[in-house]
């Protein structure tokens, strides 16, 4: 299964690339908001793992533009964020976000959610 991670912190996106690679997944790696829309458009992966502060369009315009393409409406989106306010996660929620997560966040966790979205028991 193919993740697409959009996350411009090099550090978090080497650590969540690893533990998704180890896990058995695919990842491409988007390091700002225009990337991150392009590569959706481009690859069309089974999961969005989507920081909110980024260059060029923040989390939520990327997930805005991504729910609005026909093609990637349906995709899961984990948001990866360090904006843990109830008024951030309510709207990530209400621009579609299949689930919520705040930086700092444990790797296990993360890989947990994310094969529950994918629906891998493995």
């Amino acid at each position: 299964m193919k993740i697409l991670l959009a996350e411009d912190e090099e550090h978090i996106a080497k650590m969540v690339v690893f533990k998704l690679n180890k896990a058995g997944y695919e990842v491409i790696h988007a390091e700002n908001g225009e990337e991150a829309v392009n590569m959706a458009k481009e690859s069309n992966p089974d999961l969005i793992l989507l920081d909110v502060m980024m260059p060029i369009f923040d989390g939520f315009e990327v997930l805005k533009q991504l729910k609005e393409e026909e093609t990637l409406k349906d995709t899961p989106v984990i948001m990866l964020t360090a904006k843990s306010e109830e008024e951030d996660t309510l709207k990530g929620f209400d621009l579609g976000a299949t689930d919520y997560m705040v930086k700092p966040f444990r790797p296990a966790e993360l890989l947990a959610r994310v094969k529950r979205v994918l629906g891998d028991a493995s």
